[in-house]
């Protein structure tokens, strides 16, 4: 488990415009929880957390808070990181929770779960892994975290699980999820289903009928009709009127 020594200052800015400032000034502003209902405001300089941050993506760091008023030293805090708001543009941490642990008290953190090797099923046969359970709730010590735990898949084949009683975990790590949740699984490979075999005789493209262009000479005679039906529909209005004349 990484343990990390940090310096932050004592924050005395609250409100929304003095956290704006504060982020101007490149810090990130925090606060640190202690037991009970006890809280610390402090900040923490922008770029040596986000150093840090990529260094241990993804792991739980112990963080040594040397807490400073100016030059002063306040207390010194070891504490996890509890949670931590992002800019939804540009990913930069706003704002950063952390919270005060003791390293002789167990926790409870969240800890990756990791693949080893291929199965025998995706490299012979074709399946696919499906991972399941990416992170595993444990009980441990501060200075027993794990970083991940790993979990040897190579001898899984199409239809074999990996559940949650069949993981090895470090010495003094423990954990109450359920024993039967899948971890990893192995899936056959995806087959593909022609028309046919999902409704019986339908044929897998529609057949398309198109109207037939007339030729050239077809289209003048057409036009012919219609001008010959013109003609005989004007006389057809026009001979009552001869027989009044006759008459």
């Amino acid at each position: 488990m990484e343990e990390i020594k940090l310096d932050v200052q004592l924050r005395k800015e609250i409100g929304t415009r003095k956290i704006k400032r504060i982020r101007r000034e490149n810090f990130v502003p925090a606060v640190l929880y202690g037991s009970g209902k006890d809280t610390l405001p402090i900040k923490v300089d922008r770029k040596h957390y986000e150093r840090i941050r990529r260094l241990h993506h993804g792991e739980n760091i112990i963080f040594h808070l040397n807490v400073l008023d100016g030059q002063k030293k306040v207390k010194d805090f070891p504490a996890l990181v509890k949670e931590e708001q992002l800019d939804p543009v540009n990913d930069n941490v706003l704002h950063i929770d952390f919270n005060q642990i003791s390293l002789k008290d167990k926790i409870k953190v969240k800890v990756p779960v990791e693949a080893k090797g291929e199965p025998i099923g995706v490299k012979r046969d074709n399946g696919s892994l499906d991972h399941v359970m990416w992170e595993l709730e444990v009980t441990c010590l501060p200075t027993a975290i794990p970083h991940h735990i790993e979990v040897e898949v190579s001898h899984l084949a199409i239809g074999d699980n990996i559940y949650v009683k069949d993981l090895v975990l470090p010495e003094g790590v423990t954990t109450k999820a359920d024993p039967e949740g899948i971890v990893f699984h192995v899936v056959p490979p995806m087959k593909e289903v022609t028309i046919e075999e999902v409704v019986p005789g339908a044929k897998a493209e529609p057949e398309v009928i198109k109207e037939k262009k007339p030729e050239a000479g077809e289209k003048a005679e057409e036009g012919g009709e219609k001008e010959a039906k013109k003609e005989v529909k004007k006389e057809e209005k026009k001979e009552p009127a001869a027989k009044k004349e006759s008459k």
